[in-house]
């Protein structure tokens, strides 16, 4: 059974989130072993300057890379990143666990990551050009595995 990690930043306070981010948690345990690890995030200062900005990216950043296990294929989430549509995905993430039985997922803080962390992935990826709150991404994120896995199995999943 694969595994999967998803590495990020800040702690979900929403009720409604955390019900979500539960209910795919249990649907996901079906079809790989899944991981959510939630570092602390950087306290923003009121006034931020490139310098501070900077040097909190990469404080968080070191701390997803800390987490990182060694042979696991790394995907961050990214504005930068390629798109895929569902079907797209599932045949990644089939693609990816014929080669290797674990997979890194990364969401970064209110800021990103740094330059270094997203070199460090083997790709990344972009749900959107808009931009979400980094708890719903996590939300996005586990509702996408749990219909790529669907649609890998040939099950039926609402378009």
């Amino acid at each position: 059974m694969i595994h999967i990690d998803i590495v990020c930043i800040g702690k979900i306070r929403e009720t409604y989130l955390k019900d979500a981010i539960s209910e795919y948690s249990k649907r996901l345990s079906k079809y790989c072993v899944l991981n959510i690890i939630e570092l602390p995030d950087e306290k923003l200062p009121t006034k931020l300057n490139n310098s501070l900005e900077l040097e909190i990216k990469q404080k968080e950043s070191k701390s997803i890379l800390s987490h990182i296990k060694k042979d696991s294929y790394v995907i961050s989430l990214d504005l930068q990143g390629k798109s895929y549509t569902s079907e797209e995905f599932s045949d990644k993430i089939q693609s990816i666990s014929h080669q290797n039985s674990h997979i890194t997922f990364l969401i970064g803080g209110t800021l990103g990551m740094s330059k270094e962390l997203l070199l460090n992935a083997e790709e990344s990826i972009c749900f959107s050009k808009m931009t979400f709150p980094h708890p719903l991404i996590r939300v996005f994120l586990l509702e996408q595995l749990f219909r790529a896995f669907k649609i890998a199995n040939g099950e039926t999943y609402h378009h």
